[in-house]
């Protein structure tokens, strides 16, 4: 009975607030079971991958790739070729906006749609002569209208035949225009690339006093350029590899073949050529494409926007990855030791580089285990401090009703909210949320006897040495690693400390960059190593770093100051 009634009330209700809705509009997404083995799919449309002989199909099958109905920047242009006096059917594609209409309209369309003495002259042969010691060398080459095309009727200077529709596509894609001409199984591939690119700027977030101030732009070509500038020898390679199914995109694999080890070039390019993704979208995440241990927070490659100091780990022997788009490449192999090193240590004095060096060695060491050691001392070894400064901290602590671990954590999440706020927001108010997060809120804070003064200066201390790392993906490590030490210290003091050191070294020793430790030459430990931490100064800097194991070790002579023996 008690159903009865709420069914009854249910059917009202139901009659009177709901909307009466016309089915037959609804939007119901198709069956994947439905049978559509009698329907013609596009992908059956284009499951050829060779260019057809015939110009109309060729034609219907570039419309249907690239959607030429609907997107309004596909051009097609359909037109007659003179050739010999005779006509013939083509038709070009390119898209606006990456390719250069005037290079399209005179030395692709003129050159093929007017007449001229080229393409004017009626005869079926084509005669070549050249005298070779006083002998008149005379050749006769029928005449061939792909040849012809190619030979004397297009004035550009990077073009080839292409046979595949896949090819051709990639082409079209990146600002090149396609020909395709009636009875030939092949298009010409013609570049024609024209879009506008950022200009070449200053480094942003690695800048130096002394030496070079370009910085790499989103454009891969301008990359290579400014790198062949910069290492002006033949033996510098670049070459091109794609990354993606779907987004295509280009990536150059630079490095010096008469330096490099060839192993090395071979596995970055063998991790280059397989990775089956439908696309990556920036160099960081290439990177984690191609790292060795895919689950640490350790970055296995430096990631630098400098010209010069790709420049500089080139003629080391490393291997640089240009990435198309991103204005950051990838050096690889690596070590520990290179995200403590700047660009500037090489433009000055050894003794100053060195004094630099340590400072960022104490500026990890202080970004990663201050907090920690703070509260490890605060709550169980209090007798390590001086009495004044012991009492010090208990009256400041006082008034605040929070555990120190708390406290600690209030501050650096703060710190790190602040930190991520600056850096979202326009550039001209980054400064101004800086200042009223770290003095207004800060003082606030203390103020209110939500924090202790002293744990402030803790958090300003590790927030400043943290910006002493250059590298970005590496102080985002060192970040995660401050929190986990800071809960170790909390929990179980120094020892806590202790064990997640000794964790995070055995992880640290296993780690590898393309096959060379991250700890090299200290761990493992090769005392013979000439490869140090300090720099030596230039005139001493003869050897290149073993544990690359380069064609040529010695970049320097025996006595390279020649000048001084006389």
């Amino acid at each position: 009975m008690q159903k009865l009634i709420m069914g009854f009330f249910k059917n009202v209700f139901k009659s009177l607030f709901e909307d009466e809705v016309d089915n037959d509009n609804d939007f119901v997404l198709p069956d994947k079971t439905e049978d559509t083995s009698n329907k013609l799919m596009p992908e059956d449309l284009l499951k050829n991958k060779n260019v057809y002989p015939s110009l109309d199909v060729n034609l219907e099958y570039m419309n249907a790739r690239f959607n030429s109905l609907i997107n309004s920047d596909i051009k097609i242009r359909e037109f007659l070729i003179h050739v010999r006096n005779k006509q013939y059917k083509a038709f070009i594609v390119y898209i606006d906006g990456m390719s250069d209409n005037d290079s399209i309209n005179d030395f692709i369309l003129k050159p093929l749609m007017m007449r001229n003495n080229a393409n004017t002259y009626d005869g079926d042969e084509i005669i070549s002569q050249a005298i070779t010691n006083n002998i008149s060398v005379r050749k006769v080459k029928k005449f061939n209208i792909n040849d012809y095309i190619f030979d004397c009727l297009l004035p550009q200077n990077d073009i080839e035949k292409v046979n595949s529709f896949d090819t051709i596509s990639d082409g079209i894609v990146s600002g090149n225009c396609a020909l395709f001409v009636d009875t030939l199984d092949y298009a010409f591939d013609i570049s024609t690339k024209k879009y506008e690119t950022r200009s070449i700027s200053e480094p942003k977030n690695e800048p130096i006093i002394r030496g070079s101030q370009e910085a790499f732009v989103e454009n891969l070509r301008t990359n290579t350029s400014m790198l062949r500038r910069n290492l002006a020898n033949e033996n510098l390679v670049i070459e091109n590899l794609t990354i993606g199914k779907v987004d295509k995109n280009k990536c150059a694999v630079c490095y010096l073949k008469n330096v490099a080890n060839s192993d090395l070039v071979a596995e970055v390019k063998y991790r280059l050529n397989n990775l089956d993704v439908d696309y990556c979208s920036s160099v960081g995440e290439l990177e984690q494409f191609i790292k060795d241990d895919i689950t640490t927070t350790l970055p296995e490659a430096v990631s630098t926007e400098r010209v010069d100091r790709a420049t500089s780990y080139l003629l080391q022997g490393r291997v640089v990855i240009v990435y198309n788009g991103c204005p950051y490449v990838l050096v690889v192999p690596i070590t520990i030791f290179d995200f403590l090193k700047s660009q500037e240590d090489i433009n000055i004095n050894h003794v100053a580089a060195n004094l630099l060096k340590i400072i960022r060695a104490i500026s990890v060491v202080l970004t990663l285990l201050l907090p920690g050691f703070y509260i490890a001392i605060t709550t169980y070894h209090s007798e390590l401090l001086p009495t004044d400064l012991l009492f010090s901290i208990v009256a400041s602590r006082s008034s605040v009703p929070f555990m120190i671990i708390v406290e600690i954590l209030i501050m650096e999440v703060s710190f790190e909210i602040i930190r991520e706020a600056g850096l979202r927001v326009p550039s001209n108010l980054g400064s101004t949320v800086g200042i009223v997060g770290t003095l207004i809120l800060g003082q606030a804070a203390v103020e209110a006897n939500i924090v202790s003064p002293i744990l402030v200066i803790i958090v300003a201390i590790t927030g400043i040495t943290s910006f002493s790392v250059l590298d970005f993906s590496f102080s985002f490590h060192l970040r995660i690693a401050r929190f986990v030490y800071t809960i170790l210290g909390a929990t179980a003091g120094f020892l806590g400390i202790a064990v997640g050191l000794f964790i995070h070294l055995i992880i640290l020793c296993s780690l590898k960059s393309f096959g060379v430790p991250y700890l090299t030459p200290y761990a493992p430990l090769n005392v013979k190593s000439k490869s140090k931490y300090l720099l030596k100064p230039a005139w001493k800097r003869e050897f290149r770093d073993e544990w690359l194991a380069t064609k040529r070790p010695r970049a320097q002579g025996g006595i390279s100051l020649k000048w001084r023996k006389k």
